[in-house]
């Protein structure tokens, strides 16, 4: 109903998209977001890099298991940590990696710069369950430790028992898309070869990668190489295998502009998007919009 503010819109969305959020909202001076870590951290980069330019990007809760656990009291900080509240839930930890017989430990037990699986017993309905998430004691604020979670449980690569996180796996795809003249990520997602049965080939099990890029249609052998070097140069034990041959040369794929867009539509609001695929109905999704 307001003429002059539709009119107002239209002209700055005429102008482009860069920076569109302060142009629009001059006096705005944070945006919030649901999660800043792991692999999500990709959406927050094109948000910084496009649409919210010059504005922070803020994560005020950490949230597992259906609970509400910590709070962020770091706000101008890039990298969200989060101050886990006692009263919140019962926290127990599991160390990482995990000791042969585990034993968890409670929240005066942790290790400053120690990684740890959380077991959560939440409040609405007291349920006591391993939350999936791995998270690193970051320091503490008074007596009270502050996390910064490290990666999925259940988002972990391991053809022969390597165990590449989401997030060593995200950090060396990063880097070797910024050997990609002209190209940005949008998103991924990985997926291992035994996944695809015999249409794999007959070779050793090995990862297959689906990219969506922006500023490139193609990548030549030399340049899908890169990720492969990267990953041995980030991970030794994966390069171990890679040199003995127990691990293939792992094969990348570039999918067509909004592939992940439709499978998140698939998957629905309330899952988080997989980094590493493991259902049959998601991967035949995204083979069907690869372009090279």
């Amino acid at each position: 109903p307001d003429a002059a503010r539709a009119a107002e819109l239209r002209a700055e969305c005429g102008r482009g998209f860069e920076g569109i959020v302060r142009r629009l909202w001059p006096r705005l001076e944070a945006v919030v977001v649901g999660t800043a870590h792991g692999a999500e951290r990709l959406y927050c980069d094109a948000l910084r890099q496009a649409d919210c330019q010059g504005l922070p990007l803020y994560c005020p809760f950490y949230q597992a298991g259906g609970a509400l656990l910590g709070v962020n009291l770091w706000p101008e900080e890039p990298a969200p940590r989060f101050l886990l509240c006692p009263d919140w839930a019962f926290y127990e930890f599991l160390p990482c990696p995990a000791e042969e017989e585990p034993r968890t430990v409670l929240l005066g037990e942790l290790w400053e710069g120690r990684e740890y699986g959380l077991v959560l017993t939440a409040r609405t309905g007291e349920y006591r369950c391993r939350a999936g998430e791995v998270l690193r004691v970051a320091g503490f604020h008074k007596q009270c430790p502050v996390v910064e979670p490290v990666c999925r449980e259940s988002q972990v690569l391991s053809v022969r028992g390597e165990s590449i996180s989401e997030e060593q796996f995200c950090r060396s795809l990063c880097r070797a898309v910024g050997m990609w003249p002209g190209a940005r990520l949008v998103d991924y997602v990985c997926v291992e070869s035994g996944l695809l049965g015999a249409s794999s080939g007959a070779c050793a099990p090995h990862y297959q990668v689906f990219v969506e890029l922006q500023g490139l249609r193609d990548l030549s052998e030399g340049q899908r190489y890169k990720l492969d070097q990267c990953l041995q140069e980030d991970v030794p034990v994966y390069k171990s295998f890679r040199f003995k041959g127990s691990i293939g040369p792992l094969r990348l794929h570039l999918v067509g502009a909004g592939a992940f867009a439709r499978l998140r539509e698939a998957l629905g609001p309330p899952v988080p998007m997989p980094r590493v695929l493991r259902e049959e109905r998601l991967l035949q999704l995204i083979q069907s919009t690869v372009i090279s």
